[in-house]
């Protein structure tokens, strides 16, 4: 099967959508959706996987981007979900995706001599022990001038030592991408801008669902034998549309994070941190540094989370309580908020609340999931597709997405260790090499093959000089990107990485893929100006000062 999601992809995948019933109908293209596909198209399963927006648009592509266990809820004393979710971290490491996941190096700082050293040592070697099998190196006690030497930022009073351990770390919305070509290329139908309107019964029983093509505004009936809804913080629509109470609810946790430069901060590793709330991280992002996380209650509108100047103020003065140099508003180049889908409780503290998933049919012929952490996806679509075919018969196989790499993974450490060679082959810089291995892993090769095609796409992108002009033409013939804006956010991280926020980068990349998503002069346009007012929409919310004025300004802008 095909894993290039070009509009001919998707044209005949619409085409199809009431040809016949199938096995799975998956809505929610974010992590566990886009997993679920994948694990249900892995054992055999005829699957469609719809997306009301883009891959990862929603909480998915706004995460802290690491690959992890959570070190945290050992205070919790939830040691099987930090188990879990390390024995994830090893297999998409080692196995599944080592051209997406990377090892990432954090210093915790200490400030206490004695029991401190010893209570947050014993937790970081029983977090390097339930890692199991070493995927990444084992922790290290550090002196004062051993942490200093690694991160000359920090202050010489910040901290009497220091405690070095790994962690691993993804670019979030990419691999949500390349779950879904993957799951395209064992037979499942995936499909963004396609909107679920209303599910389709059989008396009680949920037999499909309508579905609405937004770039054409047909509706399609589409008929499954089950439907899985993993819809993360819009769950509780999909209660509403069956009618009956669900017994578990969603509670949104916004996280923000802002983006520095990588030379503005004098450090060789990342930094994690006490708040009073959780846990603050400084993480290291090719030529930028990611901080953050806030974790407050959100109760404004789902698709649009926005950073105040509340939250910014936060995430600066924690980290600058630990620097030399304070950062200030002005060195901030990108800012981006997530919502956490939270199982909901009694805790009116959403740090407080569970981090597990749990899976639920609240009517027959329905399976949903939520809860749950980036880091376990597999397991939990494993466990929903479980669910959802318990009733499909006894010749369904057993989960086998253990054992399956990622598109772009088979063939990667080969080129890893040659990249000289590769570059060589390709006519193109050892850098620019390293930097599409990085983001693409073997399938490296096709963007090479579109270089060769057009050698103007070599050359960077003017606004944006980290990235070529091959990966925004890629993004529009191979990884199903339809909006200016998918390109931007999500297939490169353009609007959170330049201070512009990619408002120049804009309209050289629109030109670049009109001809392959079949824009004319003034489709092109108007992609570039809902672009901009996009960016000026949250620029507005990042200078109000809470929740309400900010979901407040972003709306006034973005009229």
């Amino acid at each position: 099967m095909s894993a290039r999601l070009d509009r001919a992809y998707r044209d005949d995948a619409i085409a199809h959508l009431e040809d016949t019933e199938i096995d799975v109908l998956v809505v929610g293209g974010g992590i566990v959706g886009a997993g679920a596909a994948l694990d249900a198209a892995a054992r055999g399963l005829n699957v469609t996987l719809v997306e009301a927006r883009d891959w990862a648009a929603g909480t998915s592509s706004r995460s802290s981007k690491l690959i992890h266990g959570g070190l945290r809820y050992l205070e919790q004393l939830d040691f099987a979900l930090v188990r879990e979710a390390l024995k994830e971290r090893g297999l998409l490491l080692n196995k599944i995706a080592p051209h997406l996941v990377h090892p990432v190096s954090f210093l915790f700082p200490l400030q206490h001599r004695v029991w401190e050293r010893a209570y947050i040592g014993a937790g970081v070697a029983l977090y390097d022990t339930l890692g199991g099998a070493r995927a990444v190196p084992m922790h290290k006690h550090l002196s004062r001038s051993g942490a200093l030497e690694l991160a000359p930022a920090l202050k010489d009073d910040a901290l009497t030592g220091a405690i070095r351990y790994y962690d691993a770390q993804v670019d979030d919305a990419r691999y949500v991408m390349m779950l879904a070509r993957t799951a395209a290329k064992h037979g499942a139908t995936v499909l963004t801008r396609t909107r679920v309107t209303g599910l389709l019964r059989e008396g009680q029983r949920v037999i499909g669902a309508t579905v609405m093509d937004l770039e054409t505004g047909r509706e399609y009936n589409v008929r499954a034998r089950s439907v899985i809804s993993a819809t993360g913080v819009w769950t509780d629509e999909m209660n509403k549309m069956t009618g009956v109470d669900f017994p578990f609810h969603v509670r949104m946790s916004k996280g923000v994070h802002i983006m520095v430069p990588r030379e503005r901060l004098n450090m060789n590793t990342g930094i994690i941190m006490r708040t009073e709330k959780s846990v603050l991280f400084v993480i290291p992002w090719e030529q930028h540094w990611i901080i953050g996380t806030t974790d407050t209650d959100w109760a404004f509108d789902k698709d649009h989370p926005a950073a105040s100047a509340a939250d910014v103020r936060y995430i600066l003065d924690h980290v600058n309580s630990l620097l030399k140099e304070p950062l200030t508003e002005d060195d901030i180049v990108g800012t981006y908020a997530g919502l956490r889908p939270l199982l909901s409780g009694a805790s009116s503290d959403t740090s407080k609340l569970s981090r597990e998933h749990a899976v639920a049919e609240p009517v027959p012929g329905l399976f949903v999931i939520a809860g749950g952490k980036y880091t376990t996806y597999r397991v939990m679509a494993a466990d929903v597709v479980n669910a959802a075919v318990e009733g499909l018969g006894s010749g369904v196989a057993d989960s086998v997405t253990e054992h399956l790499p990622l598109l772009g993974a088979a063939g990667y450490q080969e080129m890893l260790a040659d990249i000289p060679g590769v570059a060589k082959d390709a006519g193109l810089p050892v850098e620019t090499v390293e930097h599409l291995l990085g983001r693409y892993g073997a399938v490296a090769k096709d963007l090479f093959e579109l270089i060769a095609r057009d050698p103007a796409l070599r050359h960077p992108i003017p606004g944006a000089e980290d990235y070529i002009g091959a990966e925004a033409v890629y993004s529009a013939t191979h990884e199903g990107a339809l909006h200016l804006d998918d390109i931007l956010t999500r297939r490169t991280r353009i609007s959170i990485e330049v201070a512009d926020r990619g408002l120049r980068a804009a309209a050289a990349i629109a030109e670049l893929v009109a001809p392959h998503l079949g824009w004319d002069a003034e489709r092109t346009a108007a992609e570039v100006n809902r672009y901009c007012d996009r960016v000026r929409a949250e620029l507005a919310a990042n200078e109000a000062r809470d929740d309400a004025s900010a979901n407040a300004a972003r709306l006034v802008a973005a009229r």
